[in-house]
Parts: C-alpha cells; sequence; structure tokens
C-alpha cells in the first residue's frame, strides 16, 4: 500500500475544485487517484489541471474502485448522510463537507456506521487547523483573557439576486439541505463550542425566511454553564461578515472578516485588554488550512495518530443547529 494516501473525490463541486483536490495534490500525504462527476464533461479542466488519473460517471463506480482509500464528499448537504453510509460499507474512510448532515439523527447514523466500519468518519471544519484559530483557542484555554464571558460570531454574505431566484439554488432548496442556517451558521456553533470547550444549555434564536421556506438571514443566542454566551449572525442577504470575537473579563480576541477561511495570506488577530480602546495585533504567517486538514485526515486514516474531531463532535454540533431551527420557528428557547 503506498505512504500516500489515495483519495477519491465525489462530485464536481466549486469547494473541490478550489480548495479541497489542490490542497491534497500539494500535501505530503495524499493523492487524488479518482473523482466521480455525473457530467464528467464538466470536470474536464479540473482533472487535467490536477493530474487526475481516472474520472467515473457515477458515484457508485467511485466506490467500486479498488484503489481508492478514502472519499471526499462536497455534494448538496441531503446527500451526505446517504453517500457517507455507502462509502463506509465500501469500506472507504470519509471526509464530509460541512454540516456533516441535516439533522441529527443521520450524524448519529454515520457516527454509528463508521464505528461499524472501523474507518475515519470527519466534518470538514478547516478553520480549525489554521494556525492563528489554534492559537486562539491556546489563548483562552490558557487564561489570557480571564474567564471568557461572551462569543460573538457572524458569517453572512449576500447571494446575488439572480442565485437567489433560481430554483434550482440547492441552499435555498428544504428538501435538500438549504438555508443559512446549516450552510454557514454551522460555523458560529462550532467555533463557540469548540473555544468554550463545553456544549449549550438553550438557545434562542429569530430568523427570516424565503418564500420556498428555508431561513435566509438569522440571529441566534447560545447560553452555557457558568455565565457563558455565545450569539451567532448567519445569512444570505447581508453584507459580508465572517468574523468572530472572543470576550473575557481581562480580554478581548478580535478578528477581522476572514476568520474562518483567510485563504493563505498573512492572518491578523488583536488582543485588547479590558479597559483599553485598542489592542495589540499579531500576524500569522500564511497557511492553507484546507491542506492541513487533508494531511491530518490522512494520517489519521493510516492509522499514524488518532483523528482530533470524531463523529460525536459533529452530532453535538447537529444537536445545537436542530434546537437553533426550533427555537426559530417557535419563537420559545429550547433546550439542547
Amino acid at each position: 500500500m503506498s505512504e500516500k494516501l489515495n483519495w477519491g473525490v465525489m462530485g464536481n463541486a466549486t469547494i473541490a475544485r478550489v480548495c479541497v483536490i489542490p490542497a491534497i495534490q500539494k500535501s505530503r500525504n495524499g493523492t487524488v487517484g479518482a473523482l466521480a462527476s455525473r457530467f464528467p464533461n464538466k470536470a474536464t479542466e479540473v482533472v487535467e489541471k490536477n493530474n487526475i488519473e481516472r474520472v467515473h460517471d457515477d458515484y457508485t463506480a467511485l466506490l467500486e474502485d479498488e484503489a481508492i482509500e478514502a472519499i471526499y464528499i462536497p455534494l448538496p448537504n441531503h446527500l451526505h448522510h446517504e453517500w457517507t453510509l455507502k462509502a463506509l460499507q465500501a469500506g472507504k474512510h470519509v471526509l464530509c463537507e460541512k454540516p456533516l448532515a441535516c439533522n441529527t439523527r443521520q450524524a448519529e447514523e454515520m457516527a454509528t456506521a463508521a464505528q461499524s466500519a472501523g474507518r475515519v468518519l470527519m466534518e470538514a471544519f478547516m478553520y480549525r487547523f489554521h494556525p492563528r484559530s489554534r492559537q486562539i483557542r491556546q489563548l483562552v484555554v490558557e487564561g489570557k483573557i480571564g474567564e471568557p464571558r461572551l462569543i460573538r460570531s457572524a458569517f453572512c454574505y449576500h447571494m446575488s439576486a439572480r442565485d437567489y431566484q433560481d430554483p434550482s439554488n440547492a441552499r435555498l432548496k428544504p428538501e435538500m439541505g438549504g438555508g443559512a442556517l446549516l450552510d454557514v451558521g454551522c460555523y458560529s456553533v462550532s467555533v463557540a463550542r469548540w473555544l468554550y470547550g463545553e456544549e449549550p444549555r438553550q438557545v434562542q434564536c429569530q430568523a427570516e425566511y424565503h418564500p420556498g421556506g428555508v431561513d435566509v438571514h438569522v440571529t441566534g443566542m447560545l447560553k452555557f454553564k457558568g455565565r457563558r454566551l455565545a450569539t451567532l449572525e448567519a445569512s444570505f442577504i447581508a453584507a459580508l461578515q465572517q468574523t468572530y470575537t472572543v470576550v473575557g473579563d481581562t480580554g478581548v480576541v478580535e478578528l477581522p472578516h476572514d476568520a474562518f477561511i483567510p485563504w493563505e495570506k498573512d492572518a491578523l488577530y488583536t488582543l485588547r485588554e479590558k479597559d483599553a480602546e485598542t489592542g495589540t495585533p499579531t500576524i500569522v504567517p500564511g497557511a492553507d488550512e484546507y491542506q492541513l486538514m487533508v494531511e491530518h485526515f490522512a494520517d489519521a486514516a493510516k492509522g499514524a495518530l488518532p483523528p482530533e474531531y470524531l463523529p460525536e463532535d459533529s452530532i453535538k454540533n447537529m444537536r445545537v443547529l436542530d434546537a437553533l431551527a426550533a427555537a426559530a420557528r417557535s419563537g420559545e428557547t429550547v433546550k439542547v
């Protein structure tokens, strides 16, 4: 068996073409051996650009490819559950795009399948692998801002009028797992849980909805134990917000609007004392968080180290997302 993990990519999504396939190809321990697309003629450019050996015209053929050890799934949300289960049954490790599933029940079934198959299943929250994210978490853990009290997080963008009116847009179709909460709000829930290192006890949420039924503009609040709160904003109809702030009782960490996807440029955060109006900036050298993620996944799949993030973490994230969705619909506080 090769020292490099042989990946198969299921689908020709933008996130795969732009971010994950290039990251795998330049990684120290992985290579893309095959890509599956239901429209293989549209995959010609990415295949040639990334020197991918084989193209399959359906997903089942990719799972039957004996040379492939791991599957990356960037399919629309409603297909994550189905194809993750099929990939695990075929003996493949799975890196699945966020959100792992459309609800907690699906996530639990996927976790059980991974355990039964003895394969690695991980949700592709790439931001947790960036050196800046890790530095900030370490600051919080070491008490550099005192006791953390509030995490404010936002991931919003303004969808074009054309996309907003497109009846085929998966992000706007309830049956395809659409909505701003699942699409980008999942980051805010994840970062709050990750930085606090615990689960919220109850949530509140307000939302505005697309005529098709999905949430497109969301604000939420998470209540943790010990006077800890978190707020989130997720939107398809607001100007760019892609940031989070961690407020302690003795200091604050603030980020610009590249908090989850800084690409490969130098990344900045500011540490500010509790009574100061300005803080001290820290620059973290640029890094490809997608590459760091797929390298960690490959190490885990090869048995070189245990995966940092287990499916159980994704189940807990889904529980909070389910609770927020229920709170938005009911207007009531919902226990997690």
